[in-house]
């Protein structure tokens, strides 16, 4: 018989706050945490957006010794994964560091000033540019091997980086390894940090938002939509075989019930929706459940004409129109590396709650994308069993995980 797996912590540092109460009152308020971003972007020349969300609380003072090879990413990873630890009585636990827990952490990138480090030593070919922190600072796996150091994890490490897919792509890796029995535990995390680096790459496909109303972008699925905000930020979970919770006294918040990982393997930018649906079926077919048994689905809603009009369209050919529906990007931008993670843990928040947020935004669904059952108004109480929640990213990746409510 296959293992069933708990998350029995979760942790979550976003624009909407940094923690279930925050977060929570963030949502009911029906407003978003999208602000003008002129002091990190507005000294670049030809810039379309000026836009981002950023985490407004302070970070966590730990210790320069812990931290000078972290950045803002790994910092962020660190204080939501600390939460998690916490919540799940895990922190001061000997099987934090026992060799039977792991780490998989998902980022798009380093941390942004050792990325202008590296240009400078490039563009200006000298050495003085370089430090010895640059790379630990730059490297795809830098937040992963943090973590690790940082709580004294000796598990293995598994570092995924997959632009949008990366945090829940790491909780598809982390669950794979309890299923395997190569861990009794897995951190998984995803995290990002906002910087021009970030928010740049999408204005250069012409994909960010130029608005200059803050509180009306982005707006997924909407036929006046303007494209991406940029967000950053860390959700992390610890989750575990059940038994293994069960013996120590967790108690769980939620099983992560199936999961699956696939690639569209059509273009490197252009989302095919036909890999997606697949992706979404798969996830069906680990948990063993028919679409019907879906109470709710976390869209990827990233505010961009072909990603709407695709993911709607692979959503409509799973479920119809029989399935609530709605996305959390129009809160708190899209937080790339981050997103998969973040949006599990709010997505769990809300099934405990009995409560999913509306489609922020959504005043007139644009009609080439599908026919869904949009949640929109004051939001919707839902008892859910089982909820999906999806992510799509860049390369045609996609992660499509199956949640159900635990007690």
């Amino acid at each position: 018989m296959k293992k069933r797996i708990a998350v029995t912590g979760t942790g979550a540092w976003s624009p909407l706050g940094n923690t279930r109460d925050a977060a929570m009152a963030s949502f009911r308020s029906l407003q978003n945490s999208v602000s003008v971003q002129s002091e990190i972007l507005g000294s670049f020349r030809n810039f379309n957006t000026t836009l981002g969300a950023v985490v407004r609380e302070s970070l966590p003072a730990y210790p320069r010794k812990k931290t000078r090879t972290m950045g803002r990413v790994g910092i962020l990873a660190a204080a939501a994964t600390e939460d998690a630890l916490k919540d799940a009585g895990f922190l001061e636990s000997p099987d934090l560091t026992n060799g039977r827990t792991g780490v998989a952490c998902g980022t798009s990138g380093g941390a942004f000033p050792a990325m202008e480090d590296m240009a400078r030593f490039i563009a200006e070919k000298d050495m003085v540019n370089l430090k010895g922190s640059t790379y630990p600072l730059l490297m795809p796996h830098s937040a992963a091997v943090n973590l690790s150091i940082f709580f004294g994890v000796t598990g293995m490490v598994i570092a995924t980086s997959v632009a949008c897919a990366s945090g829940s792509q790491a909780l598809c890796y982390g669950r794979d390894a309890i299923l395997l029995g190569r861990e009794d535990a897995m951190i998984c995390c995803g995290a990002e940090e906002f910087s021009p680096f970030s928010a740049g790459v999408f204005d250069a496909l012409f994909q960010t938002s130029p608005g200059t109303d803050p509180s009306k972008s982005p707006r997924p699925f909407d036929r006046s939509r303007d494209g991406i905000v940029v967000g950053e930020g860390a959700g992390s979970l610890l989750i575990e075989d059940w038994d293994h919770a069960m013996a120590r006294g967790a108690v769980p918040l939620a099983e992560i019930a199936g999961a699956a990982s696939n690639s569209d393997a059509v273009h490197i930018t252009s989302p095919d929706a036909s890999g997606m649906e697949r992706c979404m079926r798969m996830a069906l077919d680990d948990a063993g459940l028919p679409p019907e048994a879906i109470g709710y689905v976390n869209g990827h809603g990233t505010g961009t004409e072909l990603g709407d009009i695709a993911e709607s369209e692979a959503t409509y050919r799973v479920f119809g129109r029989g399935v609530p529906f709605s996305a959390f990007k129009c809160y708190m931008g899209h937080t790339l590396g981050a997103a998969g993670a973040l949006e599990t843990v709010y997505s769990i928040m809300m099934q405990r709650e009995g409560w999913f947020a509306p489609n922020l935004n959504l005043s007139d669904p644009d009609p080439r994308c599908a026919d869904l059952d949009y949640i929109t108004g004051q939001g919707r109480a839902i008892d859910a069993e089982y909820i999906m929640v999806n992510n799509f990213a860049f390369g045609g990746v996609n992660t499509s995980l199956v949640i159900r409510r635990a007690g």
